[in-house]
């Protein structure tokens, strides 16, 4: 226990001394909890790496929900966009008269035309079937249309897209945002998936910093019982143990960004080649201070808690009745 007397009169003074006194013995007993912790620094580190590794796991898949769902809201712009895809036997003047159609619309932000014959070499320097290409004795592809919607909902755009398939000259159309409200269900379970375990992990490292403010508190029995005795109320006994689940919060929480952070500069040379292959601007960045900040605080709070329960379990237990 600290070396500060449990009766302290922190009432006794003027309000500015209590204040004082109340603030050292605070101090007193925060210094004290991590000399301990330093004394047995194995012990301590465990314990911290264990904390550290239950917070790291969440943390690291909510950096990369986070990371992906920027990449896919740069995505959804792009993925608005509507294709028209006009009938073989319709000409360029034809095409050009549904652009000045579908440009008067509300609903439309702006319209491009790609005439077939554009698309064609498109293909043929993509694909590289000039051969077969050459051999076709008429171009298979159509006039088409890349539409881009003023709204960005996926009703409007549905909506407009039926519009665009009722007009004349138009074969068929095709929307291109299907794949990204897969991405975004796909982002939303993995978020849900994060949460989840933050908090299955959480209870895990309460349970861990329990069991070793319970081993410390075992190993200060006969102290804890000898301040009981000379009058310690229960707030002065439980404070030494707070500071240490404390102390062992905030180590497991730094320690977890250290690890997420390592592990994201690890990744980031192949990942980077991976998006680069799916022309991607999708690239891991350091973890979020948000993020980074949450993991501490949980990690503290959490220390805090389990050290509350296990202090107060005990208090219970050895309280005269």
């Amino acid at each position: 226990m600290s070396r500060a007397h449990p009766n302290r009169g922190a009432s006794r003074g003027m309000p500015r001394e209590a204040l004082r006194g109340r603030l050292d013995q605070h101090r007193d007993e925060a210094a004290d909890s991590l000399r301990r912790l330093l004394a047995a620094p194995l012990s301590s580190l465990l314990t911290a790496a264990v904390i550290a590794i239950a917070l790291a796991l969440p943390a690291a898949l909510q950096t990369l929900v986070e990371t992906a769902s920027g990449v896919a809201a740069g995505w959804d712009r792009e993925a608005s966009r509507i294709s028209v895809f006009m009938g073989l036997d319709r000409d360029r003047e034809e095409a050009r008269e549904l652009v000045g159609r579908v440009e008067g619309r509300e609903d439309v932000i702006a319209v491009r035309l790609i005439p077939r014959e554009e698309a064609l070499e498109r293909f043929r320097e993509q694909s590289g079937l000039d051969t077969v290409l050459d051999s076709l004795e008429e171009n298979p592809l159509p006039h088409t249309l890349v539409v881009q919607p003023t709204a960005g909902s996926p009703e409007a755009i549905a909506e407009l897209g039926d519009a665009l398939a009722e007009l004349d000259g138009v074969d068929r159309v095709r929307l291109d945002r299907a794949w990204l409200e897969r991405l975004q269900a796909l982002l939303a379970t993995g978020e849900r998936l994060a949460l989840l375990l933050f908090g299955l992990l959480g209870v895990g490292v309460l349970l861990i910093v329990g069991n070793t403010i319970r081993l410390a508190i075992a190993s200060r029995r006969e102290e804890i019982a000898i301040t009981q005795l000379i009058g310690a109320t229960d707030a002065f006994i439980r404070r030494p143990f707070l500071y240490m689940g404390l102390w062992y919060g905030l180590f497991g929480g730094l320690l977890a960004v250290v690890l997420v952070n390592t592990g994201l500069v690890l990744l980031r040379a192949p990942v980077d080649r991976l998006a680069a292959l799916y022309d991607s601007t999708f690239t891991l960045n350091w973890l979020p201070v948000d993020i980074a900040g949450a993991t501490v605080g949980l990690g503290v709070l959490l220390g805090l808690t389990g050290a509350w329960f296990e202090v107060g379990r005990h208090l219970r237990a050895t309280a005269p009745r």
